[in-house]
């Protein structure tokens, strides 16, 4: 199967990037004349505009979701020894962050529907060594924040929202972010939101927390001079912050299309053997940052590079867990729902402006290749 027609990618910003042009070169301008490159009144009202939208009394922009993590977690003091509870299937960062400040992530299994951390698999390996639950809105869907917050609750310890993938997801009415101690936010330009280079954010309802957020992102300082802590060089630039601003009041409706073409897609592959889709879900509490089906893992990376070769630019997120990924690998561990789902996933091309015709294309050719794989496994056997 060749490749006849232009390549669909998994994500292209083109559409979304070309709607706001004019807006976006203005603020860009704006920003190149006011000599203000790094935090300023850029930063600080994009932070106002951001927090109102997350419903939330404090923003603090840093330089990339990954930051927002490690800052977030140094500022509620987690360091050498400490254990915080977490999702294996996710990208490294949301390990990365607690093993860098010296921490010791425990891996607690997921949820085989969602692929979120599952609350009662956290519940299992909760105890007096845990001093934080660090969870991941994976693919776009919120995780069961009240399970998990009633556990951090009981336990007396802080609840972490990775919302690098959720931008503008709610739970029972409440924008994601919102619910924990602290959220860390990406803005990378696969984002819900996403900006024009690396880029991040952490929310809270804590004051002091937020002050503590905006010491650690300057190297500690306290705005005068003095440092009061060793902190981080993770300022968000002003111009990131200038075109973000700008991107901003479309994201409901940029979510909205996600969600639409979630529900056609599954109107799509509906019925396809050998095929299992994500749960069906149209409310906001999913905002399709990703649209992963699975398939079963003998043919995954067959199907994976068929795609490929047809002109499909499908994605593995992701293909290892982090339990059996060497900077935090823990040998004696095993996660089979995590296992399973990273040997079988795979994420199809979603983006606003995403044609008609290419999604079609794309359930198509994933029929065709499907059938072939079958056909394949058949004659295997």
């Amino acid at each position: 199967m060749g490749r006849t027609a232009e390549f669909i990618p998994i994500y292209d910003p083109r559409p979304q990037t070309q709607a706001l042009e004019d807006g976006l070169l203005a603020a860009a301008a704006r920003v190149i004349r006011s000599g203000r490159c790094v935090l300023g009144e850029e930063v600080a009202e994009f932070e106002a505009a951001v927090a109102g939208y997350l419903g939330v009394p404090h923003a603090i922009g840093v330089n990339s979701g990954s930051d927002a993590l490690t800052i977030a977690l140094a500022a509620l003091g987690i360091g050498p020894g400490d254990e915080v509870i977490t999702t294996p299937f996710t990208f490294i960062a949301t390990a990365e962050a607690i093993s860098r400040l010296g921490g010791r992530p425990r891996f607690a299994d997921i949820d085989p529907d969602t692929c979120n951390l599952s609350a009662d698999a956290v519940a299992a390996v909760l105890g007096r060594r845990t001093r934080c639950i660090l969870t991941v809105h994976l693919f776009g869907a919120a995780a069961d924040m009240d399970a998990l917050g009633a556990l951090a609750a009981e336990a007396g310890v802080p609840l972490v929202e990775d919302v690098a993938q959720a931008f503008g997801a709610r739970w029972d009415g409440r924008r994601l972010g919102s619910h924990g101690t602290l959220g860390a936010f990406s803005f990378y330009p696969t984002k819900n939101l996403g900006g024009f280079g690396d880029g991040g954010l952490i929310t809270t309802h804590d004051a002091a927390l937020a002050e503590r957020c905006r010491q650690l992102r300057n190297h500690g300082s306290r705005g005068d001079g003095v440092h009061v802590q060793l902190g981080f060089n993770s300022r968000l630039d002003a111009l990131q912050a200038a075109l973000l601003r700008v991107k901003l009041p479309q994201v409901d409706a940029w979510n909205a299309e996600r969600r639409r073409l979630a529900r056609r897609y599954h109107e799509l592959l509906q019925g396809l053997a050998n095929l299992r889709l994500p749960p069906a879900d149209d409310s906001e509490r999913h905002v399709w940052q990703q649209y992963t089906v699975r398939v079963p893992a003998a043919w995954r990376d067959r199907i994976y590079a068929r795609l490929h070769e047809a002109g499909i630019g499908a994605m593995i997120y992701y293909p290892r867990p982090l339990h059996r990924q060497a900077p935090v690998r823990r040998t004696a561990v095993r996660l089979p729902e995590a296992e399973r789902a990273a040997a079988e996933v795979l994420s199809l091309p979603i983006w606003p402006g995403l044609p008609a015709a290419a999604q079609e294309r794309v359930a198509t050719v994933l029929a065709a290749v499907l059938e072939d794989a079958a056909g394949r496994g058949a004659a295997a056997g």
